[in-house]
């Protein structure tokens, strides 16, 4: 059987998209591939994402938002979309799942804590359905 590929989005790919892939790295290790992308990126990842997800020993902070492509997405088996609406792209026959999250863009990091281990929640649970030992 081949690894999960799985591919996070959001509009500015600088939040919640990459600190799920962070997520999703560290808990399902080399037992799956993963990468992230947006649609309209921003040109550095959010400060404050980054100092959040170091608070959980990951460090996000060497990341570049990049805009996803649709080759990349056809070699997705699960696509996560998290808050670009019709921005986001729909390739026919893949899974998605679409997780609501708020955007952390401009929030101090007590506002983003929460979006934070909501990620989190969402990812280990991911990862558990993907990879069951």
């Amino acid at each position: 059987m081949s690894k999960p590929n799985v591919v996070f989005l959001c509009v500015h790919n600088a939040g919640r998209s990459q600190m799920a892939l962070g997520f999703f790295e560290t808990i399902a290790g080399d037992r799956a591939t993963a990468w992230s992308g947006g649609s309209a990126p921003k040109d550095a990842v959010n400060p404050v994402a980054v100092e959040v997800m170091a608070e959980k020993g990951i460090d996000i902070a060497g990341r570049t938002p990049q805009r996803w492509t649709v080759e990349g997405l056809r070699e997705a088996d699960v696509i996560v979309t998290m808050g670009c609406g019709d921005e986001c792209p729909f390739i026919p026959g893949k899974r998605y799942l679409d997780w609501p999250l708020d955007d952390p863009a401009g929030l101090p990091a007590d506002a983003v804590r929460p979006i934070r281990d909501e990620i989190e929640r969402r990812v280990r649970a991911l990862v558990a359905e993907l990879l069951p030992d």
